[in-house]
């Protein structure tokens, strides 16, 4: 991934683009300058559209080989849960992304041009978070209307249809779209904790995907069911309840839960550190 330029002179990232002390920086220009930088990534909008179309493409290709179920299996069957069957991809791209919003600031060194401009860390953290997080909230509603909408016109006409005036669908449309998105703050807060890319990786990948699947093979869904991938497939993307899993509205708020305490514990470390760049802790 291209790491963001340093802020310069005549960087618009710099004081001089916005204007007044840097002590008197407020979030909005804060946000700008993320923004700039955000935009300049020459990659971020190719692995958005990699993720999305890849989303869409699962969401086809699972919906194209469902067929309807057995008597004694209709009653839990759930078009909805296998349309939206590409989130599993789209999570890991978008927490990559958001891990390299950070990372890849310390891998370049612009992060010491960045703090110059907005010495206030916290606030530094908080417009990534808010400019990541709105674009990765966009891409994941649209992406996954996209799968919705193209996998139920792949489904065979035998088979029940979901559709947004049934009770659950809707939300868990909405509810999985806004997924993505948390799983982008983390991947943020886990980029400002570790400053390494490698390591945020490891420990997002170990979250969302190691540790679920071994605690389910441990001790069942007693514990699992509380990590973002079975919440995710279990909770969130399910128009009809599942045994022995969080409720919708439960496991979305620990997820939200996970985001800020990834957010706040990036955020100490931030502030409490010196800057250090360079090879040791970047890609």
């Amino acid at each position: 991934m291209t790491s963001p330029a340093p802020a310069g002179p005549a960087s618009p990232s710099a004081p001089a683009s916005v204007g007044g002390p840097a002590e008197r920086y407020g979030m909005r220009h804060a946000a700008r300058m993320e923004w700039i930088k955000l935009r300049s990534l020459r990659s971020t909008p190719w692995a958005l559209l990699l993720s999305a179309a890849a989303m869409v493409a699962m969401g086809v290709v699972t919906m194209a080989n469902t067929r309807a179920p057995s008597p004694d299996k209709a009653a839990a069957f759930d078009p909805t849960n296998n349309v939206l069957a590409g989130v599993a991809v789209g999570q890991l791209v978008i927490g990559v992304l958001g891990v390299l919003f950070v990372t890849g600031e310390y891998a370049s060194g612009s992060i010491s041009s960045t703090l110059a401009a907005v010495p206030r860390r916290r606030l530094v953290l908080a417009a990534k978070a808010g400019v990541f997080g709105a674009l990765a909230l966009a891409v994941g509603e649209a992406a996954v209307l996209l799968a919705f909408l193209a996998g139920r016109a792949a489904l065979h006409k035998d088979v029940a249809h979901p559709s947004f005036d049934q009770p659950g669908v809707l939300r868990a449309v909405l509810l999985a779209g806004a997924y993505l998105a948390l799983i982008g703050l983390m991947g943020v807060g886990l980029g400002a904790l570790t400053r390494h890319t490698a390591s945020a990786i490891g420990v997002l990948v170990g979250i969302v995907f190691v540790l679920p699947v071994l605690l389910a093979g441990l001790t069942g869904v007693r514990i699992a069911k509380y990590f973002p991938t079975m919440i995710a497939g279990n909770s969130l993307a399910v128009a009809k309840p599942v045994a022995d899993m969080l409720s919708p509205w439960t496991g979305f708020a620990v997820l939200c839960l996970y985001a800020v305490l990834a957010l706040c514990a990036g955020g100490a470390v931030l502030v409490r550190r010196d800057v250090r760049v360079g090879a040791g802790t970047g890609h």
